[in-house]
C-alpha cells in the first residue's frame, strides 16, 4: 500500500483508547461520570497519542449490565449530560485530530425497551417478530452458556406473552431477532443516526450471536451477506468509518467474519486468539505461544487489520487454552478463586498480575504494540491502574479513573456513598500511589513510557501495513519480529524471562537495509555485515529501524 493511501485506512494504524463515561470523569458532583468531564480531560488523551477514543455505552439503560441493557439507541443517558454535550465532547475530539468510536449493542436490549414490553404484550404487535419466542423451551448444552454460574439458561419465560424468550446473555437482555428485516432496517437507522451526528463507526458487540440464525422456518436470511451490506451501508454514509468486531472464535471462524477474499465484511476485529496467546506466554516467560499464534494468523485483505490488546473490559477470557494451559496463567496470575470468572478468565489488570514490576509491564505493552495490527488501550492502563475485586464479577477492572491524589482520585467531588462504583481501595494502588497528575511529568513513570510508546508506534507504520516475519532464536524467553513496509524495516524484540540475553540476529544482505536507529527501549546494539547483536535486561524491549 502506497503511503499516500494509509489514511483511507486510518484504523490499520490507529492507537485506540477504551473508556466508560461514567467511570471517566464527574464534572458536576453526583458521582458519575459525564460527557463534559470526559471533555474536560481530552486532553490528557491527546498528549498520550491517541488517535481514536472507543466508547463504551452511553446510551438510556436500566444499568443491569452496565449500560449493555439498552432502553433507546437514539438518546444519551441523562445521567451522563444530553446530546448536546455528546456534540460539544465529539467537536472537541476532532479539534485534536481524535476519532471516535462507540459500542454498537444490537444483539440486545434491556427488557425494558419499548420494543420488548410491545412484543410480550400483543401477539399481533409488529414488535412480536423483534424478537425470538418459542412455545417450548429448546434443549440446550449447558456449556453453550456465556455466564455459567449467573444464568442457568438462554432462554426464559415470559408470563405475559406465554412463551419462552432467547437471551444469550442475561434474562434481562432479550435478544433482538435480526432474521426480521424491520429489525435490519433499525439497526441501519441507529447507526446511520449516529455517524450523521460525527461518529467515525463502531465497535460491534457479541458479532457471532448476532448473525445467529434461530428461526424454525427458512426465511431467506443470509448472515455474512447482510454484514456485508452493513458495511456498505456505513462507507456510504461516511467513507471512511470502521466496523470493529467481538468474534471471540477460533482464527479460521474469525476470518469469515472478514468477508472472503475481497475483506468486505467487518474492517476490524479483536484478536483474542492472539491476546490468549501472549497470556500463556508471559505466564511461562517464553514466548512460543506467540509465535504459534502468529504462524496461523490468518492472512487479511488490504483494507482489514487486527486490534490488539492485552486487556480489555471484560474478563481476561483464557477459553481458547487447554484446561492445563488455563490453569498455567491462573496459577501465575490469578491464584485466588476471587481472581477468577466464568472458570475461563480473570478479572485484573495487568500491574497486580506481574506484581507491579515496572519493567515486566512495559516489556508487556512494548510486546502487545508490535503485533501486526493496532493497540488497543483500556482506561487507566497508561498509568498503570489497577482492579478492585470488591466490585462483583467483570466490574472489576472497571473502577473510577485516578487523576490525582486526595478523595476519590479527581474523579468527583461526591460523597463516597453518591460514588457510582467505588475507587479502588487497596492503599498501595489506590490514587495516593497511582495517578494520572503525579505521573505526567516524570520520566520514570508508566505514564511516560506509554505515551512514549504509543508516540512510537504511530511513527512504525510498517507495523501496520507490512509484511511481517517472526525471527527465530535459541532463547525460548526472546521474541524477535521483523516488519517491511516500503524502504523500512523494524525489528522489535521483547525478553520475557528476567536474565538478562544478548541476542544474535542473521539479517540477510542488512547493509541494504539503510540507516539503523534505535526506536524504543535500552541496550547496547552493534551491527556487523549480516549479524545484528542487541543486548536486553530481563524484561527488557528494544525496538529498532532500518531507514533508507
Amino acid at each position: 500500500m502506497d503511503i499516500s493511501r494509509t489514511s483511507d485506512v486510518w484504523w490499520k494504524n490507529a492507537v485506540f483508547y477504551c473508556l466508560d463515561v461514567e467511570t471517566f470523569q464527574d464534572s458536576n458532583g453526583d458521582g458519575i461520570g459525564d460527557f463534559p468531564g470526559l471533555t474536560r480531560r481530552l486532553d490528557h488523551l491527546d498528549r498520550l497519542g491517541v488517535s481514536c477514543i472507543w466508547l463504551m455505552p452511553f446510551y438510556p439503560s436500566p444499568n443491569q449490565d452496565d449500560g449493555y441493557d439498552i432502553t433507546d439507541y437514539y438518546a444519551v443517558d441523562p445521567r451522563l449530560g444530553t446530546l448536546g454535550d455528546f456534540v460539544e465532547f465529539l467537536r472537541a475530539a476532532q479539534d485534536r485530530g481524535m476519532r471516535v468510536i462507540a459500542d454498537l449493542v444490537v444483539n440486545h436490549t434491556s427488557r425494558e425497551h419499548p420494543w420488548f414490553q410491545a412484543s410480550r404484550a400483543d401477539p399481533d404487535s409488529p414488535y412480536r417478530g423483534w424478537y425470538v419466542w418459542r412455545d417450548e423451551k429448546p434443549e440446550e448444552d449447558a456449556a453453550s452458556l456465556v455466564f455459567p454460574g449467573e444464568e442457568n439458561s438462554s432462554w426464559t419465560w415470559d408470563a405475559k406473552a406465554g412463551k419462552y424468550y432467547l437471551h444469550r446473555f442475561y434474562s434481562h437482555q432479550p435478544d433482538l431477532n435480526v432474521e426480521n428485516r424491520a429489525v435490519r432496517d433499525e439497526i441501519r437507522r441507529i447507526v446511520g443516526f449516529w455517524l450523521q451526528l460525527g461518529l467515525s463507526g463502531f465497535r460491534v458487540d457479541a458479532v457471532p450471536f448476532l448473525l445467529e440464525q434461530m428461526s424454525t422456518v427458512d426465511t431467506g436470511f443470509t448472515p455474512h451477506r447482510w454484514l456485508r451490506d452493513l458495511r456498505a451501508f456505513i462507507n456510504r454514509r461516511s467513507g471512511d468509518a470502521v466496523l470493529l468486531g467481538e468474534v471471540n472464535l477460533d482464527y479460521p471462524d474469525v476470518r469469515r467474519f472478514f468477508g472472503d477474499e475481497d475483506g468486505d465484511e467487518l474492517h476490524m476485529c479483536l484478536d483474542f486468539n492472539l491476546n490468549q496467546a501472549m497470556a500463556l506466554a508471559l505466564a511461562r516467560e517464553d514466548a512460543g505461544p506467540i509465535v504459534h499464534g502468529l504462524r496461523h494468523m490468518p492472512e487479511l485483505a488490504p483494507d482489514d487489520g487486527w486490534a490488539h490488546f492485552l486487556r480489555n473490559h471484560d474478563e481476561w477470557s483464557l477459553d481458547k487454552l487447554t484446561e492445563a494451559e488455563r490453569q498455567e496463567v491462573f496459577a501465575s496470575f490469578g491464584p485466588e478463586p476471587s481472581m477468577q470468572l466464568f472458570g475461563r478468565g480473570l478479572r485484573r489488570r495487568m500491574p497486580t498480575m506481574l506484581k507491579g514490576n515496572p519493567d515486566r509491564l512495559r516489556m508487556a505493552y512494548a510486546l502487545m504494540a508490535s503485533m501486526p495490527g493496532s493497540p488497543v488501550i483500556f482506561y487507566g492502563e497508561e498509568i498503570g491502574m489497577a482492579e478492585n475485586l470488591e466490585i462483583p464479577g467483570r466490574l472489576a477492572v472497571r473502577a473510577p479513573m485516578q487523576w490525582e491524589a486526595g478523595p476519590h482520585g479527581g474523579f468527583s467531588d461526591a460523597g463516597t456513598e453518591a460514588l457510582h462504583r467505588p475507587m479502588v481501595s487497596d492503599p498501595g494502588w489506590g490514587p495516593d500511589k497511582v495517578n494520572a497528575t503525579d505521573q505526567q511529568d516524570r520520566p520514570d513513570t508508566m505514564f511516560h513510557f506509554m505515551e512514549h510508546l504509543l508516540r512510537r508506534r504511530r511513527e512504525c507504520p510498517e507495523i501496520a501495513f507490512g509484511d511481517h516475519a517472526v525471527l527465530p532464536l535459541p532463547q525460548a524467553s526472546i521474541f524477535a519480529i521483523r516488519h517491511d513496509w516500503e524502504s523500512r524495516t523494524l525489528i522489535a524484540l521483547a525478553n520475557l524471562g528476567p536474565e538478562p540475553q544478548t541476542v544474535t540476529l542473521t539479517l540477510p544482505k542488512a547493509s541494504g537495509l539503510g540507516r539503523l536507529r534505535p526506536v524504543l527501549g535500552e541496550g547496547k546494539v552493534s551491527l556487523r555485515k549480516d549479524e545484528l547483536t542487541v543486548e536486553l535486561g530481563g524484561y527488557g524491549l528494544r525496538w529498532l529501524r532500518f531507514e533508507s
